[in-house]
């Protein structure tokens, strides 16, 4: 099932990117502790600004069904339809400071990405899914897990194995359906001036 929205690069790429999706439907199937170790600490070892590692994560499981409906509360309610089906979820923040200086950190969220990133390609390697969304409420999961000023909740994860997109919602199944599209490269990747196309990419 994790295969079936594989991409179809016009370009080599590594066997993992082109694997990785982001599916609405999640199995009932519980992720181990060591997996979600090992997804957290490529986390850990992604590229930062001055190595300050601006990223925190704030975890739920079903294990603890108390926690998970916490943190599923900190969604918008859109995502909180297929979200609830995840194993696991996971609110994703960063500090806007560095800690040596106390001075704005411009690449906070840049690094909170790469994290993110590193995090969802382990992931996939493992035969996981990690659904990224912009779609949370700052303000509540400020208030419900104390989160200071100085970071910023931004993003949230949902994490699992892929499952049929029969059990989807009528209004959401056509998402998982739907073949996975990218912008060519030409049209973002550019030389000499603004939206001019770096040749080597034509």
């Amino acid at each position: 099932m994790s295969n079936i929205k594989q991409a179809a690069p016009d370009h080599p790429i590594h066997d993992l990117l082109a694997k990785r999706w982001s599916p609405y439907a999640f199995a009932d199937r519980a992720v181990s502790d060591a997996d979600l170790r090992s997804l957290f600490e490529a986390a850990r070892w992604a590229a930062s600004s001055y190595n300050e590692q601006p990223w925190r994560y704030i975890v739920a499981t079903k294990a603890n069904p108390a926690e998970f409906d916490k943190l599923l509360s900190c969604l918008v309610e859109a995502n909180q339809v297929w979200a609830k089906a995840a194993p696991v979820l996971a609110l994703c923040c960063t500090s806007l400071v560095f800690t040596l200086n106390n001075k704005p950190n411009a690449a906070a969220l840049h690094d909170l990405g790469l994290a993110s990133a590193s995090l969802t390609l382990e992931a996939t390697a493992r035969g996981l899914c990690v659904h990224q969304m912009i779609g949370i409420l700052p303000d509540r999961a400020r208030q419900l897990y104390h989160i200071p000023d100085s970071v910023q909740p931004l993003t949230a994860l949902a994490i699992g194995y892929v499952a049929d997109p029969a059990t989807l919602p009528e209004k959401i199944r056509p998402r998982d359906l739907a073949p996975r599209t990218r912008r060519p490269l030409a049209e973002f990747v550019f030389s000499g001036d603004w939206g001019s196309a770096y040749g080597g990419v034509r």
